[in-house]
């Protein structure tokens, strides 16, 4: 058979509605590339423009969110300092980031600037560049399947938000309060290219985002049968001693309440991970027992 007549099963979501069962449409190698296709076009088309966005709004989206974690008023710190006024450690204000930042290169600002764009159009863009995936995967799921996975969308994104202010707002500015004070000798001053500060800001806040899709990955595991509720209970100890290790690896601040602020949202999710498979998996025992 050649390739372009080779048959694909698609599933007609209208005519599911209509007569309550799935009705098979035949679709060939090619025509299932053209429609992958355009679901790409669209996902780089809505990167594109909030990225022209952000290039416009660049200087405000600078000074307001990509350097404010660089600044001793950020959010975080003052929120910080006053919780060791409470608690009787003062030496969790911070007063000062020792340290400067620089463009080295001639063109380093406007290549920034094209990133920084970049970023924030991905960002901005990513629930409907999750949108178009899902619209092309589930065409092929059955009925079931899609039952399985209702939500999805809305519950990936919100975990992906919630992990990029938890890396924004918490993981960042501990990394980078850390490292910008770190000195092996007073008479060495702290110096960074742009482009170093922006990779650590980026590279831990995203981090944190694709981290907090754990029950979203809890969920599928559990689905296909590679993870149950029972597997997650018995190693709850030794994950959270991994927790404590990842916590302790991402801040790299040596104060424990740093460290436990961290720890703390992350084994909640692992919690949250056990409870959701649990559902899916009591689901599928009522599926087999029926």
């Amino acid at each position: 058979m050649p390739l372009d007549q080779s048959p694909y099963i698609h599933y007609d979501d209208n005519e599911d509605e209509q007569n309550g069962e799935h009705a098979e449409k035949e679709m060939t190698f090619i025509e299932h590339l053209e429609e992958l296709r355009w679901h790409i076009i669209r996902s780089v088309a809505a990167i594109l423009i909030f990225m022209i966005v952000a290039w416009v709004m660049m200087g405000k989206i600078f000074n307001l969110i990509i350097l404010a974690p660089s600044r001793p008023d950020f959010w975080t710190y003052r929120k910080l300092c006053e919780l060791g006024n409470k608690v009787g450690i003062p030496s969790l204000c911070v007063e000062k980031l020792n340290f400067s930042l620089m463009s080295r290169e001639v063109s380093g600002q406007f290549m920034m600037q094209l990133t920084a764009s970049a970023i924030v159009g991905l960002l901005v863009a990513f629930p409907y560049v999750f949108w178009e995936i899902w619209r092309f995967i589930k065409p092929g799921l059955k009925i079931t399947e899609k039952k399985a996975a209702t939500g999805s969308v809305f519950f990936v994104t919100t975990l992906f938000f919630l992990g990029i202010m938890f890396g924004y707002y918490v993981v960042a500015p501990f990394a980078i309060n850390f490292l910008v004070n770190f000195q092996i000798d007073p008479s060495i001053e702290n110096q960074f290219d742009i482009q170093s500060y922006i990779s650590v800001l980026a590279t831990l806040t995203l981090a944190c985002g694709v981290t907090f899709q754990l029950p979203m990955a809890i969920l599928v595991l559990t689905r296909i049968g590679i993870v149950t509720p029972a597997f997650l209970k018995e190693y709850r100890k030794h994950a959270f001693v991994i927790i404590l290790i990842v916590a302790a690896i991402i801040t790299p601040s040596p104060d424990m309440i740093s460290q436990v602020l961290v720890a703390i949202p992350l084994y909640i999710l692992f919690e949250i991970s056990i409870l959701v498979s649990q559902r899916i998996y009591n689901k599928k025992l009522k599926e087999t027992e029926s």
